[in-house]
């Protein structure tokens, strides 16, 4: 399940009422000094258990709902909101944040941060999944609040740099604008290029669809001697605006298929996914097993299964 463009709307007039809000731009933060080895173990201790998201949150749940934090796996922990996926890879030399939510909701992941006993100071990366206000729209204000990078795609960093959304996008048209970041403090990333972030090496993959410019994230994760591969994978629903034919943009829907194939290939432990209930987040918190369920393979055919039907249903309306 996706929201549909008339929910995309009363989105659009919180989070246009909030941008409204914003106080007098401030530069962003210099450096902190890196956090303690001692403050990143201790974060493990202070993180409050896994079933309390689980109790507080329901599946699709609302975009900005205050949910506590949890470790996911090592020093990756979620940090984001019921409905809207945020994490955090905390190191020593610093933290590696990946999504922002909305402007609204970076509140929340920022106060999140602080209640693992770490500081948002200390964020050095933001990693970005797609380039939709629901998800990136707090990157202005993360960054005002951190001494981090932002880290994404080519085509996201045009959109973040703008805060308009791409022409390409299906969804053009059916967003509000974000507050925009210089781009002095955006860098593109290749993707399939690992990049080394904090101590921890991350492979951005390129999964376009739901936006031009979408990345999923890899990394590896350690706990002691026990090691597994997380995937951010993107959200990929064949989800736009109301006049959008994704039937009449084949080069768009090869590369959508090819994004799709990347996926399904992945090394995947764990799977998160920018809208929690996508991946089955809370089905596997309930089953205290975040290795179970839907793994990478799975959720790509599922989107696949999706992005035809979706085809399908063009073409037939086309013939009519």
């Amino acid at each position: 399940m996706q929201m549909e463009p008339a929910m995309y709307v009363r989105h659009a007039l919180i989070s246009a009422m909030a941008v409204a809000l914003l106080s007098a731009c401030v530069a962003p933060q210099p450096p902190a000094p890196p956090a303690s080895a001692s403050a990143v173990a201790a974060a493990r201790d202070l993180a409050p258990p896994a079933s309390q998201w689980s109790q507080t949150c329901e599946d699709w749940d609302q975009w900005e709902k205050r949910a506590e934090p949890f470790r996911v796996h090592g020093t990756t922990y979620h940090v984001g909101t019921c409905g809207i996926t945020a994490l955090l890879v905390a190191g020593p030399e610093g933290h590696v944040l990946l999504d922002t939510g909305t402007r609204n909701g970076s509140i929340v992941v920022l106060e999140n941060i602080r209640l693992l006993g770490l500081m948002p100071d200390n964020v050095r990366s933001l990693l970005t999944s797609h380039e939709h206000f629901d998800h990136i729209g707090g990157a202005w204000w993360v960054l005002q609040n951190s001494s981090a990078r932002i880290l994404t795609s080519p085509v996201a960093a045009r959109v973040i740099e703008s805060g308009t959304v791409d022409p390409l996008d299906p969804q053009s048209g059916i967003h509000p604008p974000m507050r925009a970041v210089d781009g002095a403090f955006i860098t593109v990333v290749s993707p399939g290029q690992p990049v080394t972030l904090q101590g921890t090496r991350f492979t951005p993959i390129a999964t376009p669809g739901h936006t031009p410019g979408a990345l999923s994230w890899q990394w590896e994760s350690c706990e002691g001697e026990e090691c597994l591969t997380i995937v951010y994978a993107d959200s990929l629903s064949p989800v736009s605006a109301d006049t959008y034919r994704f039937s009449q943009h084949p080069g768009y829907v090869q590369a959508y298929r090819d994004g799709i194939a990347r996926l399904a290939a992945l090394d995947c432990d764990i799977l998160l996914t920018p809208h929690p209930s996508a991946s089955g987040m809370r089905d596997k918190l309930l089953a205290e097993d975040l290795t179970s369920g839907m793994g990478c393979a799975e959720y790509a055919a599922n989107v696949l299964q999706r992005l035809e039907t979706r085809m399908a249903l063009e073409v037939e309306e086309a013939a009519q």
